[in-house]
């Protein structure tokens, strides 16, 4: 990964500022590195009718694709409790995990999550999501 993972972090963090949050009041943001260089960012938008609701991961993918890119290095997680900085490692759903794995290869894709303490965590999605399904699958 080219970009440092406390910058990538950092950009979550920003992303996670426009986070619309007021039914869990927890308010999450990515930042997804495309191998372009591109940083997309993304945060979580609720509904009232929950299953319309978008996460930041995949706003951060899907912004990305909408404008042509499809080639992925790595994505930033933050996610606290609305009013706070920080929480414990906030790592994506299953949904989440399930767009990632069709964009991108999951030995080379890198997630880099906020440990709370300052630090950071970093896994590829092969670790995140093993024997995955993908397209591939269905051939």
């Amino acid at each position: 990964m080219d970009m440092d993972e406390k910058e990538l972090v950092r950009l979550a963090k920003e992303a996670r500022q426009h986070a619309y949050a007021p039914y869990s009041h927890f308010k999450v943001g990515a930042a997804l590195l495309t191998h372009s260089g591109k940083i997309y960012k993304g945060c979580n938008v609720e509904n009232a009718s929950f299953g319309a609701t978008n996460c930041a991961e995949r706003t951060a993918f899907f912004k990305a694709v909408s404008e042509g890119e499809n080639s992925f290095a790595a994505i930033a997680i933050v996610g606290a409790p609305d009013g706070t900085d920080t929480a414990d490692t906030c790592a994506p759903c299953g949904i989440c995990r399930q767009v990632m794995r069709e964009f991108c290869q999951p030995e080379d894709f890198k997630i880099v999550l906020e440990d709370g303490q300052g630090g950071t965590i970093s896994m590829t999605l092969e670790e995140l999501l093993p024997r995955s399904f993908a397209g591939e699958s269905m051939g």
